[in-house]
């Protein structure tokens, strides 16, 4: 098995437990912790997909992934902007 191989999934692994933390972070009361527990989400998920992508050779995972870290980002920016005016 190739170093690179054990690293991605070393990776995958330690990306899926922050995934855990940050849904952990989402269920708190704050909105900031909602905000970044979100944020975490999105940007882990997107990771994963890259990686798995490069893993499998599926060409359209990146598209996918670069679509959830963007709009990941505006929706965030978007909740913050609605929730700063109540």
């Amino acid at each position: 098995m190739n170093i690179l191989l054990i690293s991605e999934y070393i990776l995958i692994a330690a990306l899926l437990f922050m995934m855990l933390v940050a849904l952990r972070l989402t269920a708190r009361r704050s909105i900031s912790d909602t905000l970044i527990g979100c944020s975490a989400f999105a940007l882990c998920t997107g990771v994963i997909l890259v990686i798995v992508g490069d893993i499998f050779s599926i060409n359209f995972c990146k598209d996918i992934s670069l679509a959830i870290i963007f709009l990941g980002v505006v929706g965030t920016i978007g909740y913050a902007v609605v929730a700063g005016r109540t």
